[in-house]
């Protein structure tokens, strides 16, 4: 089913840091099905429990599917909540580890990598045109690109001269100009 398609210009908010995790699983050895399968069928089970349990920290995400990888790009209210699912015993995700490491990483079979980042409140750009709402926008708020966040080049600018300067934020020009 085609999701419905967001017209004009769109903008995601979030007005806290979060953290962006990449991770993706890429097969390579297609013949050897019983390794790859259960890695696979292991990341389902862990999507499926971190978007049930909303207290996990977990804001939301995408899956993407290629010939032979599996990406994933979740949002997260921090770092340290994304940690906590990736230490807890009780989650799916450190028993699955554990069997990966013992029964098919030296297999070469299937191969995994993640990146973390954490992004500041108003460190991020995201713009959607014509578009169904996706990426950070569908883990936070989905909003018009209006106003100060019609354009990315003076949202930095603004921020940047506010953290510089050691204004606050009402000071800035421009928003003293919507002041009036």
């Amino acid at each position: 089913m085609e999701r419905m398609v967001a017209c004009g210009r769109c903008t995601a908010r979030r007005d806290e840091p979060f953290v962006v995790f990449m991770m993706g699983v890429r097969v390579n050895r297609f013949l050897l099905i019983w390794k790859w399968l259960p890695v696979l069928l292991s990341l389902r089970a862990m999507l499926r429990e971190v978007r049930e349990n909303r207290k996990s920290g977990f804001l939301g995400g995408q899956t993407f599917f290629s010939w032979r990888s599996v990406t994933l790009i979740q949002y997260w209210t921090s770092y340290e909540d994304l940690e906590r699912y990736a230490r807890d015993p009780n989650s799916g995700h450190l028993p699955a580890w554990r069997r990966f490491n013992q029964k098919v990483r030296r297999s070469g079979a299937v191969g995994l990598w993640h990146e973390a980042y954490t992004v500041g409140a108003a460190e991020y750009e995201a713009i959607y045109a014509d578009v169904p709402v996706s990426g950070l926008a569908k883990a936070t708020l989905h909003m018009p690109a209006i106003g100060g966040r019609e354009a990315a080049r003076r949202r930095a600018l603004r921020e940047a001269a506010r953290r510089s300067t050691g204004v606050p934020k009402a000071a800035c020009p421009e928003d003293l100009e919507k002041v009036g």
